[in-house]
């Protein structure tokens, strides 16, 4: 059983296997619970075995470990992609976009496909995508596993002013310490059941 709270910043910290991804894919819809339920906001979303919200309609981003930037697109149709699924059009979409981008420091980069940006500016395109649609929750699955020491210390204090500045609910998963440190509020140990 796990309870956050609004704007908090939790960290599932556990070894490779223990549940931790799954735990994000039981939050965001992307997997149905066999038993218990999953409530956000003091609402049942699901429980054994039901969707009773779909997952576009629960307020969540989500950054992938791998994170599952289309390469044929521009970063700009890589972040327009959640707002025409949510039927956001034309000039509020074009809105979204630019402050998303302002967000994390990619302005003039809308026009770029994934393969020519640097990991770093992929990270932020990734980041820019989930942050697009206003989420209230905000999960994070790994995201940083990919960078260097340099960039990732750079990554992880752009995360937490973001968290300041939008105060949305983290949910980060990590197996690295320094990252558990330096993000959480608080930490969730997670482990196998024998």
């Amino acid at each position: 059983s796990l309870a956050v709270e609004r704007a908090e910043r939790v960290v599932l910290f556990g070894d490779s296997g223990c549940g931790k991804t799954t735990v994000l894919r039981l939050i965001a819809g992307l997997a149905v619970p066999d038993s218990g339920s999953v409530l956000i906001k003091g609402a049942v979303v699901a429980e054994s075995g039901r969707v009773l919200l779909e997952p576009e309609k629960r307020g969540i981003g989500m950054v992938f470990q791998d994170l599952a930037l289309w390469p044929h697109m521009t970063v700009q149709q890589n972040l327009e992609f959640g707002l025409q699924a949510r039927g956001i059009g034309g000039s509020e979409r074009d809105v979204l976009v630019r402050q998303a981008l302002a967000l994390v420091r990619l302005e003039g980069r809308a026009a770029a496909r994934p393969g020519d940006l640097s990991g770093g500016e992929q990270q932020r395109v990734a980041l820019a995508r989930a942050l697009v649609i206003r989420p209230s929750i905000l999960l994070m699955d790994e995201p940083l596993s990919s960078l260097d020491r340099k960039s990732k210390e750079q990554m992880i204090r752009e995360i937490v002013r973001l968290h300041e500045e939008l105060q949305f609910t983290l949910l980060y998963v990590t197996h690295d310490r320094d990252e558990m440190s330096a993000i959480a509020t608080r930490v969730v140990h997670m482990s196998h059941e024998d």
